[in-house]
């Protein structure tokens, strides 16, 4: 199972401020250069970001759904990578003392990911969980409480 966490120093409000902000997932989403919302208002149900993924001077462009959302605990994502598929991506936000705790869950659902699916692709996943998850501390952790508290929330 390729489920991770770690505690960062921001409160849930604060951490959920910057998930609920589709356009920030580049800061902290490994891969993603740029991310734009594209359908509905994000992070609701069926709303969609589309996002960039550069290798080099090569530019790919995709899309990640919102499947479910508990607004300020619970998040889950399909993104949608092309030719290697679908993958279902949970966050979960705690409480954990003065801090949060985000738990991230991830799992390919079709397409080659799916079917390649096996214990090297997990371990690679996990050291993807594990930056993702750095980067979004350091987002969280780095923010002016003000700026955190005025990203856009939905109706």
């Amino acid at each position: 199972m390729a489920a991770r966490h770690r505690v960062i120093k921001k409160s849930p409000s604060e951490v959920w401020a910057v998930l609920a902000d589709g356009t920030r997932y580049g800061d902290w989403v490994v891969g993603t250069a740029a991310s734009t919302p594209v359908r509905g208002e994000w992070p609701q149900v069926h709303a969609a970001i589309e996002y960039e993924v550069k290798l080099g001077p090569l530019s790919v462009t995709n899309e990640t759904v919102v499947r479910a959302c508990d607004e300020g605990r619970a998040l889950e994502l399909e993104a949608k990578a092309g030719p290697l598929g679908t993958a279902r991506i949970a966050i979960e936000v705690r409480p954990w003392g003065d801090h949060t705790l985000v738990v991230v869950d991830e799992h390919p659902l079709q397409g080659v990911g799916g079917l390649l699916h096996n214990v090297g692709v997990e371990a690679l996943i996990q050291l993807r969980h594990r930056t993702m998850l750095a980067r979004l501390a350091e987002v969280c952790e780095m923010e002016p409480v003000s700026r955190l508290h005025s990203a856009p929330t939905p109706a």
